[in-house]
């Protein structure tokens, strides 16, 4: 018979789904896919289940309701000073992974070439190949996963069509600085290229810092699509209601590629997420202080179970350089093979961040995610104790 869709059949399984079939095989605690286990805030699924009760239930506008597309260029004033307006820039799409779909398919002709930052999330790339982009990629190292004049060089070029960033970094949880911004902002430009940028966890950054989103820059304006995700802000992944932000004349064409996708999103969940949006700054400011407690609550747990933590500025998410610990115990193999071994030895499960990459990818650091329960995680961390402490 004749087979699928040749692109699409190549990929395997995703790491995400063989790590956590391993991890319910040998019942492990599972900090390796990256989603909280709270019910969320209450008040917001309060204001989804009104919605369902009392609200409309049948098809809402394709581009989102005007409830949820006024909260979203209230939220684009109110945290980044952006003047937005609702009815030409903005648009609601059933979860960031549309919105970025759409947003690749609406913008990349066949033969454009797309700049990607690895490690990166595992759906960029099979989209820009259906799309029919060819990749150039910009290899982000450990510890700082940050890039350099020459890097981005050898990746633009005159057939450059647009550059895909996700800022915060899933699974670095690295946090792009302003210089940094600004200097793949001069590549856009110069190079008369579009930016895809994928924010979802703008909310998500610690100790002190400030998401800058690359729309705010100078010349970047009428050049960035922003997307973000009501997943990640309310802690309600299983929602599925992203939105992007962007230019008209970007926004149109990914529009097309939307209503041949999902056309729309359930209404109920576009009221509530409209609530949550509007919600005060208290809101904003503790989801990002809590889940920073829990980062340094489980960094903290990992250093003394004898584990090498990397920085982790921003996400769900801390890395850790397995070196020294593959050493002490003896274990001779790369992350993929320590990530399997550490489900099945010390019943704790993490994913290889060698996954995230296509070429020259690293070998020795792993991702915990640390949104989870403060029990899960100190349990998690009894585990890695009792397996690795000295």
């Amino acid at each position: 018979m004749k087979a699928g869709n040749a692109i699409l059949s190549g990929y395997g399984t995703t790491i995400f789904e063989v790590m956590s079939r391993l991890s319910e095989e040998h019942g492990a605690i599972n900090l390796g896919q990256g989603f909280p286990d709270e019910r969320g805030p209450a008040d917001v699924l309060e204001a989804a289940s009104k919605a369902i009760l009392e609200g409309w239930n049948q098809y809402p506008s394709m581009m989102g309701t005007p409830e949820l597309r006024q909260a979203l260029a209230s939220h684009a004033k109110r945290f980044y000073g952006l003047d937005v307006d609702w009815r030409t820039e903005t648009m609601v799409t059933s979860g960031a992974t549309e919105a970025l779909t759409a947003s690749l398919l609406g913008l990349i002709d066949p033969g454009d070439e797309v700049v990607l930052f690895e490690p990166m999330y595992d759906s960029y790339l099979p989209i820009v190949r259906l799309a029919g982009g060819i990749p150039r990629y910009v290899n982000l190292k450990a510890p700082d996963w940050s890039f350099t004049r020459a890097d981005l060089e050898a990746a633009f070029s005159d057939k450059t069509k647009l550059v895909l960033i996700n800022d915060p970094l899933n699974p670095a949880a690295k946090v792009f600085s302003r210089a940094e911004l600004e200097l793949l902002a001069e590549f856009v430009q110069r190079f008369d290229a579009f930016a895809v940028c994928d924010e979802v966890y703008e909310h998500l950054v610690f100790d002190g810092r400030r998401h800058i989103p690359l729309i705010t820059l100078p010349g970047m304006r009428d050049r960035c699509l922003k997307i973000g995700s009501a997943g990640k802000t309310f802690s309600l992944t299983g929602w599925k209601v992203g939105y992007i932000t962007g230019a008209p004349h970007l926004l149109q064409p990914v529009a097309k590629a939307h209503q041949y996708i999902t056309f729309t999103t359930p209404p109920n969940l576009q009221a509530a997420v409209a609530y949550g949006l509007g919600k005060e700054d208290a809101y904003f400011t503790g989801l990002a202080a809590s889940m920073q407690a829990k980062r340094d609550r489980l960094a903290a747990g990992l250093r003394e179970a004898g584990l090498t933590v990397m920085p982790s500025a921003g996400t769900y998410f801390l890395t850790v350089d397995i070196t020294s610990i593959a050493a002490s115990t003896g274990f001779d193999g790369d992350d993929q093979a320590f990530c399997r071994w550490l489900t099945a030895e010390a019943g704790v499960t993490a994913i290889p961040v060698s996954a995230f990459y296509v070429e020259n990818a690293p070998t020795t650091v792993i991702r915990f995610c640390f949104s989870k329960k403060d029990e899960v995680l100190d349990a998690a961390v009894e585990r890695l104790k009792a397996r690795f402490a000295k």
